[in-house]
């Protein structure tokens, strides 16, 4: 055992029985290198990163190796999920030092001062396939570094200076404008793939952000060219293997451009963000197919990766007793011998299940065709394919679920886990789902009470019963963003408080008040090489975006004009990126498009519990008003500090009153409010203008 035993990350654990002398990343090893003058070996990964585990198999686990690196290097392994900080910094590092290119396991060696001097992502135990071997890349740099020192630090110092001047990022002279938006649509288009749906070529991933800001400029100019872009994208990724049609839910990517095969681990924040994209495709377009995936990947949440304690699980493994895919994958004979010939035997037409198979000898299920498609092409009755379908993928996942399951990492992330909160707050009103909503309050509760220092400070990661590192910017923002979701679905004023107790927080700890905008980590935060800004989505929506969206979000619902002027000189920070890079930008451009307007605050005033409240509540959730803020209060007579109420929506419920005992919907824009639509009729009718409306021609 090495000293990652002693660790909680479950990919840090999967390397402490490794002959590698690993530390975690802390004071220990850092003091080591410096006293010894030794180089730091990096290898950042996570649990369910396929060629992670093949690194660790053919070198971390290879005596020879290990003996290298302990003799040359202090051996530093970090879970990049605990900590993305780091990540951030030396992924930066190693995409500057090859080309632009980068990933995991990243492995970075870097001088006692903490630069970064060489780096590469995998690399083989030997050379092979024009690869070096691991074993040349250790003794070259080690040689290097005894003999040229200087000369590596002085290249650490000009990478750094690299990583610095990105991170100073380039402002653009020009102004936050919508039609920032629509170019941003034209860009997509022109890297779409109109044969199979999705962004560039293989692999492919969801780009879930991106979707979303389809949708919402189809909103602003329809155009049914932008819209069939969203609906073949949605449709292609639920129709592939990429998808799991027994249990629900995604997997990271497709490694071909059709999405059939799969890199088979399943990560909550995808899960969360294309539950997003889907509940909007079925907003925006009634199509009831959208809703249903929407459903069973919640659904897959629920029942596979929430922990007993109410927060949400990380990832699932790609690999199962060793093999990746295996708990996945099918045979004809499997699947005749669970549901008998007959059903058997049209449940792999259906599903593309063949004996060549489609996959290493057997089948990913997945639909060529639709269902409907296949029923007309063998005279089948339609609804009654589909009911006995529904019947197999039952006795099939059942019979799955007996398989050895891919291994999970089931600590806690508060980011991650704020993701599907708003997912879940969403999908309870938008499916006429409660459970949902009691799966993200008791996950928002979970969080608030256990992931949280004694001065109210955010930790970043729990697992068995302890939480650790201060939490970044992006924990916050995803959480306060996901908190007025949460107050959307329930109209709970708790969790206002909370939200904008987190939002002063982003606000006095991660502002940069010279560069605008707000840094990855808070200023009183573990000094590194460079205090980085994230303003790129990758898998994720960028923090400094999603905190813009959360402020613009809090600030309207609030009238806390210090929020919205954060948000606007976010955006106006990441005004360049915007401009030359929408592919990685559509958080921000989400932003932008609440900023750029109209955006509604409405607010219903009526006895909350009573028919006619509740049916003009049921009828605002399931309205696409992506650039809209709610309130609602039962007894808005009622003075401020009343039970349950929170003084920091007092500008919202100012001088509004129910009618006559009925709902009343105020629809103000800056507060500035129209006519109060007065009774469930009007309401509905005024509410039924705006969904209709805000187009820009």
């Amino acid at each position: 055992m090495n000293r990652l035993a002693q660790e909680s990350s479950p990919y840090l654990l999967q390397h402490k029985s490794n002959p590698v002398d690993w530390y975690p990343w802390g004071p220990e090893a850092l003091q080591r290198s410096k006293a010894e003058n030794k180089p730091i070996f990096l290898s950042i990964g996570y649990s369910a990163c396929h060629w992670c585990h093949v690194m660790e198999h053919e070198s971390f686990e290879n005596e020879r190796i290990a003996a290298l690196l302990n003799e040359k290097f202090v051996n530093i392994k970090v879970d990049r999920e605990e900590r993305p900080d780091l990540d951030h910094l030396y992924m930066a590092a190693v995409q500057l030092m090859n080309d632009g290119r980068g990933g995991w396991p990243m492995s970075v060696f870097l001088t006692p001062e903490l630069k970064p001097f060489y780096g590469g992502t995998y690399f083989p135990p030997t050379a092979r396939m024009g690869m070096p071997g691991f074993d040349q890349v250790i003794g070259a740099v080690s040689t290097f570094w005894q003999t040229q020192a200087e000369d590596a630090a002085q290249h650490a110092d000009k990478v750094v200076d690299a990583i610095a001047q990105a991170e100073a990022g380039q402002r653009s002279s020009g102004a936050l404008r919508k039609e920032l938006l629509h170019d941003a649509a034209a860009k997509l288009e022109r890297v779409f793939d109109f044969s199979h749906g999705g962004f560039g070529r293989a692999p492919k991933f969801p780009h879930a952000m991106n979707l979303q800001l389809l949708l919402r400029i189809y909103r602003r100019w329809p155009r049914q060219g932008v819209l069939d872009m969203v609906r073949l994208n949605l449709d292609k990724m639920a129709q592939g293997g990429i998808y799991d049609h027994l249990a629900g839910g995604f997997a990271r990517y497709s490694v071909d451009e059709r999405w059939l095969v799969p890199h088979f681990e399943k990560m909550l924040y995808d899960n969360a963000l294309l539950t997003s994209a889907y509940l909007d495709g079925y907003l925006a377009t009634g199509e009831s197919r959208y809703a249903q995936t929407a459903r069973e990947t919640c659904d897959y949440i629920l029942n596979y990766m929430t922990d007993p304690e109410g927060g949400f699980h990380s990832t699932e493994d790609a690999d199962s007793e060793g093999e990746e895919g295996k708990f996945y994958v099918w045979s004809p004979g499997e699947i005749k011998q669970i549901l008998g010939d007959e059903p058997g035997e049209r449940f792999c037409y259906v599903y593309d299940v063949s004996q060549q198979g489609n996959f290493e000898g057997c089948s990913i299920l997945n639909l060529p065709k639709t269902i409907e498609q296949c029923a007309s092409l063998k005279n089948w009755d339609a609804a009654q394919l589909r009911e006995e379908l529904a019947q197999s993928r039952a006795k099939l996942l059942e019979v799955r679920d007996r398989r050895v399951r891919p291994g999970k990492d089931d600590k806690i992330l508060v980011n991650w886990n704020a993701l599907m909160i708003d997912a879940l707050a969403r999908a309870a009103g938008v499916l006429d789902e409660p459970k949902y909503l009691a799966a993200a309050r008791r996950a928002a509760e979970f969080l608030l009470a256990n992931l949280r220092r004694e001065d109210g400070r955010l930790l970043h990661c729990w697992r068995g019963g302890a939480a650790k590192l201060d939490a970044y910017l992006d924990d916050y923002a995803y959480l306060v963003n996901a908190l007025v979701s949460l107050y959307q679905a329930d109209f709970d004023e708790r969790w206002i408080d909370e939200a904008v107790r987190l939002a002063d927080i982003v606000m006095k700890h991660f502002a940069d008040s010279a560069g605008g905008g707000f840094f990855f980590t808070a200023d009183d935060h573990e000094r590194l090489i460079a205090r980085h800004k994230d303003f790129q989505d990758s898998s994720v929506p960028s923090g400094a975006a999603m905190a813009a969206t959360a402020l613009l979000r809090l600030g309207k619902l609030c009238g806390r004009n210090d929020y919205l002027e954060a948000a606007v000189e976010t955006l106006e920070t990441g005004l360049a990126i915007m401009e030359q890079s929408p592919m990685a930008a559509g958080q921000l451009l989400i932003a932008l498009d609440m900023q750029q307007g109209p955006f509604h605050e409405i607010v219903i005033v009526g006895d909350a519990p009573s028919g006619d409240t509740a049916q003009l509540v049921h009828s605002l959730r399931k309205s696409y008003l992506p650039n809209c803020i709610a309130a609602c209060r039962a007894n808005p007579e009622l003075p401020v500090g009343s039970p349950g109420d929170t003084d920091h929506l007092a500008p919202m419920f100012a001088g509004k009153t129910a009618s006559a005992g009925s709902p009343t919907m105020y629809v103000c824009e800056n507060f500035t409010c129209r006519q109060p639509a007065a009774g469930l009729e009007a309401a509905q009718a005024a509410l039924e203008a705006l969904t209709k409306g805000d187009s820009d021609g």
